[in-house]
């Protein structure tokens, strides 16, 4: 286990830690009971949350809204998709962090050779920050939106919300998982009330999940399908998966396997909830902005400008942006914390959560306040768009080495997925990698 990217981010709680300790008497008797499932479940609960928060966060919400508003209930399908996909790719960083004791990066760095673990670096450093780069805009937006602060002004306080999360680190795992699971419930709570004021047609939303060839066959359409693929199945959240579940991993080789299935349970039901907020933004964009002829609300400002009037309630604008700002907020740490590991993992560099945190956001901000000065509110959602499209381009080079090392038992011995599985896990790579030739490829088309 690598003790120096989890001790701070996640303190250990395995299940081997509610074994009986040797008593005597009637203590003894008790401890000798084994815990209830119950109990064993909830001891894992935890750092799926912590990764489906970054499924959640404002790139997401401008790749739906734009989705929906553009191309009505037609590109559920693909959240549906993406949302599966990332079930299996972080079962997959789950099985690796039990089973082999090393996180994604610390697997590459000890099996490729070094130029190939440069390349993978860089990639992911990318995506981190490009992930950064939508909670700074999609967070000053909802600042500016409730509080009339300043877009540039917005931008610069997003360097502080880290450190916020940060510090509740210092209280152990539980305070940090309260924290993010409380902030996942708001976001949830915001859409859900919000979907019961649009009343969208359940005819309408059920034909949304059949997936149409115009998806791939559309330029404008490939483009958002990317950019809900890579915001959903975010490239750098395997590299943390697979490190933050080896704080959950057992001490006895005979809980290997039940370690494993309690973990991906945790991860299902976290991208579960990720999986209904998004289908319930893009839905909420589609009965209230889709209109035949009418231009699509692509910036986060019109939409909160126009959500009240169209659903004939005034505190929808409100929870609108309270949704934003609490998507912001609570995604935030998943790039902090996925950059430890991949710098540790990668090349063996240590350096302090906070120290870390600052030159990821930094990195973030740079762009995003020569953004906010030079076009406002209006290139906002379009680069926020623009990251997530940037996250689904760099999925093939996570992907690949992830399934090479759970799918092969030379690498992971027992705990390698049977082939039935394994056959799956590489049709979804190679679906990824095809859907990402593809779009480079019609992109090219259009600016020849």
């Amino acid at each position: 286990m690598n003790s120096a990217v989890i001790d701070g981010v996640i303190k250990p709680l395995r299940p081997a830690d509610l074994a009986p300790c040797p008593q005597s008497g009637e203590a003894a008797a008790k401890a000798t009971q084994r815990p209830s499932r119950w109990r064993r479940l909830f001891s894992f609960v935890g750092p799926g949350y912590l990764v489906a928060v970054g499924y959640m966060d404002p790139g997401n919400w401008a790749t739906s809204l734009t989705g929906g508003s553009a191309f009505g209930y037609s590109l559920l399908s693909v959240v549906l998709f993406s949302s599966l996909m990332a079930m299996l790719l972080q079962a997959a960083a789950v099985r690796l962090g039990i089973g082999s004791g090393l996180n994604l990066a610390q697997a590459c760095r000890q099996h490729f050779p070094a130029p190939v673990n440069l390349a993978l670096w860089l990639g992911c450093e990318v995506a981190i920050v490009a992930c950064n780069l939508a909670e700074v805009l999609g967070m000053a937006c909802g600042l500016n939106l409730l509080f009339h602060l300043p877009l540039v002004a917005g931008v610069c306080i997003t360097a502080l919300d880290v450190m916020l999360v940060l510090r509740l680190q210092r209280g152990g795992a539980r305070p940090l998982e309260v924290f993010i699971i409380g902030l996942v419930a708001l976001i949830g709570a915001c859409v859900a009330i919000q979907l019961l004021w649009v009343q969208a047609p359940l005819q309408d939303v059920a034909a949304g999940f059949m997936p149409t060839a115009q998806i791939v066959t559309r330029p404008e359409m490939l483009y958002l399908a990317v950019g809900i693929i890579g915001a959903t199945v975010m490239p750098h959240n395997l590299y943390l998966h697979s490190s933050l579940v080896q704080a959950r991993a057992p001490v006895r080789a005979s809980g290997v396997k039940q370690a494993i299935r309690y973990a991906t349970l945790d991860s299902n039901l976290a991208l579960t909830m990720a999986l209904l907020v998004n289908v319930g933004i893009m839905v909420l964009a589609a009965a209230a902005f889709h209109r035949l002829g009418q231009a699509p609300v692509v910036e986060l400002q019109d939409a909160y400008r126009l959500i009240s009037p169209v659903l004939g309630a005034s505190a929808a604008s409100t929870l609108f942006g309270v949704g934003l700002i609490a998507s912001g907020l609570s995604s935030s740490i998943t790039g902090t914390l996925a950059g430890q590991v991949v710098m540790e993992g990668f090349l063996k560099i240590r350096m302090s959560r906070a120290k870390r945190a600052l030159l990821t956001r930094s990195v973030a901000i740079l762009p995003a306040v020569a953004v906010a000065a030079w076009f406002g509110h209006e290139g906002v959602g379009r680069l926020l768009v623009l990251s997530q499209v940037i996250l689904g381009l760099q999925l093939p080079f996570a992907v690949i080495p992830l399934l090479w090392f759970t799918t092969r038992r030379r690498h992971l011995g027992v705990y390698a997925f049977r082939p039935r599985t394994s056959v799956i896990l590489w049709a979804v790579a190679s679906s990824l990698t095809a859907i990402n030739v593809w779009s480079v490829w019609k992109a090219i088309g259009l600016t020849a």
